[in-house]
């Protein structure tokens, strides 16, 4: 990483601060603190909201375990985030994915820059069991990443699968893992930077 982590077991002193890692501690638990923990401990007030937010995000949510994370997945391709990539493609797999599924949302674009095999690459998800529903939010993950606006059609893919609540939190969770990502790269957390996408089978 570009800067140092903090230690583990962290050494704060107030007792606020304390407690910010007793709260991350508990969410993360039976896993340790992970390195992004370690990252953003340099400003406890910062890691507490991040902690709440992210998990609200992951576990509070109504989406289910395979969409939220195919959502994941693709944003990490999309910024290059390895590291991100590298611990939630596993869980991917672990909720019903397959591995060449992963193979698939893991190319740089899922359908070609003139956006005339739109069609073609939706059979070829559903071939890979990818259905309406997945395909839908591995669009609009991904124009949400690239482009931040989302167009009418892919709106509307999303909106016929999903309902209220369930786009709200699909946008939420591809916005939040924007930021995950980008602060990951940023500070090359993990030390992924200049790699490429580990095997789905990789550690958590």
């Amino acid at each position: 990483m570009r800067l140092p982590y903090t230690p583990n077991p962290p050494t704060l002193s107030s007792p606020e601060d304390q407690a910010i890692v007793s709260r991350i501690a508990a969410r993360r638990a039976p896993r340790p603190l992970q390195p992004l923990d370690l990252a953003l401990l340099h400003a406890p007030p910062v890691a507490d909201g991040w902690n709440s937010f992210l998990g609200a995000v992951r576990t509070r949510t109504m989406l289910d375990a395979r969409v939220r994370e195919l959502a994941i997945c693709r944003v990490a391709v999309c910024n290059g985030a390895w590291y991100e990539w590298m611990h939630h493609a596993p869980l991917a797999v672990a909720a019903g994915v397959s591995e060449e599924a992963m193979g698939w949302v893991k190319r740089e674009d899922l359908v070609n820059g003139d956006g005339k095999g739109e069609e073609e690459a939706r059979k070829e998800a559903e071939s890979l069991g990818l259905g309406e529903r997945e395909w839908a939010v591995l669009r609009y993950a991904d124009e949400m990443t690239r482009n931040v606006e989302v167009s009418d059609g892919t709106f509307a893919a999303l909106r016929k699968v999903c309902g209220e609540r369930e786009v709200v939190e699909v946008t939420a969770t591809v916005a939040a893992y924007n930021c995950v990502s980008r602060f990951l790269v940023a500070l090359d957390v993990g030390e992924r930077n200049g790699t490429g996408p580990a095997d789905v089978n990789a550690g958590h």
